[in-house]
């Protein structure tokens, strides 16, 4: 079925290749999306802005292997846009630079059909940028050229190489792995000194980044002696010299986990701070959740019971950031605020749960110097007064000597579950494949049931023997040992922040 208004086609630059480096409007425009045609070089994770709705169609070309010509994606991203379907084009780096944008917005045009373009960020810029090497600078260059490699200059008539050799301070080669000894045999040849500095870039932008620096004269010999291949940049300059100043991304004084594969396995909605603080240390991340949060089994009549009669309660205990938030969207169900919460002091079971707390507008009574139930119980000494009565909105399933010990100590206690941890979905097979040709380097845990359930979704323990653990705290670590794994770094901070802390000093 076609429409007679066709939809908008967005030909949209994806970046180099770290997603952090895509534009606000092409996460825009990706929000909108009824189909995402996207390209070899396009980051995956780029993709998780679009909705889960939308149709993903994969058009990448690697060297020979073409999964669809050039004017075969021409002609569906002319036919979706038809059939009424807004089409972001994902390219990338930049459309326009040599990314065939403009062939593909020639088409859509003879097609009748509205397009955008939302340029990106290139690699011939960027790429150089993060391997520590500016494409101009004072005194040394002050122009640049971007060519493409990816033809063989020999054929191709269009490189003018008697003024490219030698009128260009800094000259930018995309795609020109396949050709290089043709490249610097023509450098050379039309005037530019063999000994000028040159580097060749592998994965720029992205933690595999890999930076061999060398001269015009040594290069396509250093490339081959050093087994790097495509995707790749090759720039020549002197600029490249500054690399030895200016190196900061590959740095492993700045970023001391460069090159490190990490397994994060919080819950989905929670892994991004831990992924954001090892990517920051230059770490290669993958979130496999192993946990989801799910609605108690038996549903939420104990919270709402205890929400129904709060200002019963002397104390309140959160023992976790979850249980914060899931408490008070119980208590806005049930038409209150916080003012709910009346007289009553609360506790928080470590200072993320007590900063969470704080969003609510609840500053805690007490944070236990020690991050787990012993440390609370500690904390508590002397502050509660005769016959209490406690509520501790929590998980499901969880440690029992909290509520056990209060209760031997004469308070009331109403335990009410406000959620569960269950296993998450995951490709178990494939990972545990990857685990154990060593793919990563380390595996966090951020509690006992991520341990739990990252051992249900692999079906055992050992495929985690080949990468080094990395635990919360004792509790976590000691869930981990009864599971047969060894705790090989345990955060002295029972923190997103300690156990960061802890990996970047014990790995």
């Amino acid at each position: 079925m076609t429409t007679k208004n066709p939809a908008t086609v967005y030909l949209v630059g994806a970046g180099p290749g770290d997603y952090g480096l895509v534009t606000l409007k092409a996460i825009e425009c990706l929000k909108r999306a009824d189909v995402v045609v996207y390209d070899h070089l396009a980051d995956p994770r780029i993709l998780q802005w679009a909705p889960e709705s939308a149709e993903r169609i994969y058009v990448g070309k690697i060297s020979a292997h073409h999964t669809m010509k050039q004017e075969g994606i021409s002609e569906l991203l002319a036919a979706k846009a038809i059939s009424g379907k807004t089409v972001v084009r994902l390219k990338g780096g930049d459309p326009f630079v040599f990314g065939r944008g403009g062939e593909e917005g020639i088409v859509l045009r003879k097609a009748g059909v509205p397009f955008e373009i939302v340029p990106g960020v290139t690699s011939a810029i960027s790429v150089p940028a993060y391997a520590g090497i500016p494409v101009t600078h004072r005194a040394i260059a002050r122009s640049f050229a971007v060519v493409t490699g990816h033809k063989d200059p020999t054929t191709d008539g269009d490189v003018n190489w008697e003024k490219l050799a030698t009128a260009t301070d800094t000259i930018v080669f995309l795609m020109g792995i396949a050709n290089l000894p043709t490249i610097t045999e023509n450098l050379v040849k039309y005037g530019r000194n063999p000994e000028t500095p040159a580097a060749v870039i592998r994965w720029g932008t992205k933690p595999e980044q890999r930076v061999l620096v060398t001269t015009v004269g040594t290069a396509a010999e250093d490339v081959v002696k050093n087994g790097l291949k495509p995707p790749a940049i090759f720039i020549v300059g002197e600029v490249v010299k500054l690399r030895e100043e200016l190196q900061w991304f590959d740095n492993l004084a700045q970023r001391p986990l460069f090159g490190k594969k990490v397994l994060v396995t919080r819950a989905r909605a929670q892994a991004s701070k831990l992924t954001m603080a090892l990517e920051q240390l230059g770490a290669d991340v993958r979130e496999v959740p192993a946990i989801a949060l799910a609605d108690p089994s038996d549903g939420y009549a104990a919270i709402d019971a205890a929400i129904a009669k709060l200002c019963d309660y002397q104390w309140i205990i959160f023992t976790s950031t979850n249980g914060v938030e899931r408490f008070f969207q119980r208590l806005e169900n049930a038409g209150k605020d916080t003012r709910a919460l009346g007289y009553a002091q609360v506790a928080a079971i470590g200072s993320a749960t007590a900063e969470k707390l704080a969003t609510y507008g609840i500053r805690a009574d007490v944070v236990p110097t020690v991050y787990r139930a012993e440390g609370i119980l500690d904390a508590l000494k002397g502050k509660l007064p005769p016959h209490a009565n406690i509520l501790i909105p929590r998980a499901e399933q969880a440690r029992e000597i909290l509520p056990e010990t209060l209760r031997e100590q004469g308070y009331t206690i109403d335990v009410a579950p406000v959620y569960q941890t269950v296993t998450a979905e995951a490709d178990g097979v494939a990972l545990r494949q990857e685990l154990e040709q060593g793919g990563y380097d380390i595996v966090t845990f951020t509690s006992s049931s991520t341990v739990t359930n990252l051992v249900k979704i692999l079906g055992d323990a050992e495929p985690l023997a080949h990468a080094k653990t990395a635990c919360i705290g004792p509790v976590t670590a000691e869930t981990a040992k009864k599971n047969g794994i060894e705790a090989n770094i345990v955060a002295e901070t029972y923190t997103i922040d300690g156990l960061v802390t802890a990996i970047r000093e014990k790995l």
